[in-house]
């Protein structure tokens, strides 16, 4: 496979955040074109419960929109039907459209979670009982279904009908109707959910694979085998064999990047940013960043999410925020959101090596932006704990501000 082109790591930068809409001017008023616009850049959005600032999905929306009503966003992903929950990027949203892109996934009943399908061995009976109620009476939650049995012990103690309703999920045989305010899934038969969609036919696997490919090229901008394989979780080998078609079917193009020992992909029609302009606190399941290799290829921060690390072991906090400054990420901050004080703590702030020479400039920027999210968030008082060597800097931008 010939390549011709050679990028620098500073390209690779700003190619990464034009294509995750991060330099976009975030709008004024934010309406569904907008929510949409969103979806469209990055093709999946990750879902994740935790709320200790705001819920995964809310902060990818909120990095590139700004202030926004959170209702629209949530009205808009479950009742517009332009969406769907799926396992692609795990717990993920992607249009509807796609559906008909991961029915290999569904058909394979070692994934995700191989323990979860032994209920279709042990327990078939059970299943048809969980399909008719939903049949006859709507979308039910767990607590609806009348013999979901006890919970188990344990951090995943599921009863029978959590286990039965995630088996039917993963399967495809039903579709989450919608998500209440505790995050509590709601199911309902494919049809209803998804409209015709539901009934197409599924593609052979590899046609599948090649479309999902060049859909993760898109909304990345650049990436190599294994960064595009991590968007919808496929397997590298096959990754690479779906690079081979779409460059040679003329949908992708193989770049060298100077430093990169593996060869990259992008878009055919790339154009490289002479500069970008962007300014956003990026939630740990965002698309720039949850790849963490990429993210230390790109952009030079070993970054993990220490939320199962015990408290005497983490290094930076529980929940902590990478910084995205124009096409850097310039510094991380371990954040909580209290709303019953109506104060978004920054409990630790820290900034990267290639911040040096210019915390305060930073830190003028990381407060600027950490109002706005609090704001948002009914959390407007910033309060900065004495942790990290951007604290201080913070602390007297704020006595400036």
């Amino acid at each position: 496979m010939q390549t011709e082109r050679t990028l620098r790591p500073d390209h690779v930068r700003r190619i990464a955040v034009r294509a995750s809409g991060l330099d976009r001017e975030r709008p004024g008023r934010v309406d569904v074109r907008h929510l949409r616009r969103v979806v469209d850049d990055l093709d999946v959005v990750q879902l994740d419960s935790v709320n200790v600032v705001a819920r995964a999905h809310h902060l990818v929306f909120y990095s590139r929109l700004g202030p926004h009503d959170q209702q629209l966003v949530d009205d808009w992903l479950w009742r517009s039907r332009e969406v769907h929950e799926c396992w692609a990027h795990v717990a993920s949203l992607m249009p509807t459209e796609a559906w008909p892109l991961l029915a290999h996934r569904r058909a394979d009943s070692s994934a995700p979670w191989a323990g979860v399908q032994r209920i279709s061995r042990e327990r078939p009976d059970f299943l048809d009982d969980v399909v008719r109620q939903i049949t006859e009476r709507g979308p039910l939650t767990v607590s609806d279904l009348d013999g979901a049995g006890e919970r188990r012990s344990g951090f995943w103690g599921w009863n029978p009908g959590r286990t039965a309703l995630q088996w039917l999920f993963e399967s495809g045989q039903l579709a989450i109707d919608h998500r209440d305010r505790t995050f509590r899934a709601a199911y309902d038969l494919p049809r209803r959910v998804l409209g015709p969609v539901a009934d197409e036919p599924p593609l052979p696997r590899e046609v599948a694979i090649r479309r999902l490919v060049v859909r993760a090229a898109h909304a990345h901008g650049i990436g190599t085998a294994a960064d595009l394989a991590d968007t919808h979780r496929l397997g590298v080998r096959e990754t690479r064999t779906a690079l081979a078609h779409a460059v040679d079917a003329g949908d992708l193009q193989a770049v060298r990047v100077r430093g990169w020992t593996e060869p990259a992909y992008t878009p055919v029609d790339l154009v490289v940013p002479r500069s970008v302009r962007a300014r956003a606190l990026v939630a740990p399941f965002d698309p720039l960043v949850w790849f963490r290799p990429r993210t230390e290829r790109v952009f030079d921060m070993h970054y993990r999410i220490e939320i199962y690390v015990p408290k005497a072991e983490r290094r930076y906090g529980y929940y902590v925020l990478p910084f995205l400054l124009d096409d850097q990420l310039v510094a991380r901050v371990d954040l909580k959101a209290n709303r019953q004080r109506g104060v978004l703590e920054v409990r630790g702030a820290w900034s990267q090596p290639v911040a040096a020479g210019q915390r305060d400039r930073v830190a003028a920027h990381l407060l600027a932006e950490l109002h706005d999210l609090g704001r948002h968030l009914g959390t407007p008082e910033v309060e900065v704990a004495d942790n990290g060597d951007l604290a201080r800097p913070l602390r007297n931008a704020d006595g400036r501000a």
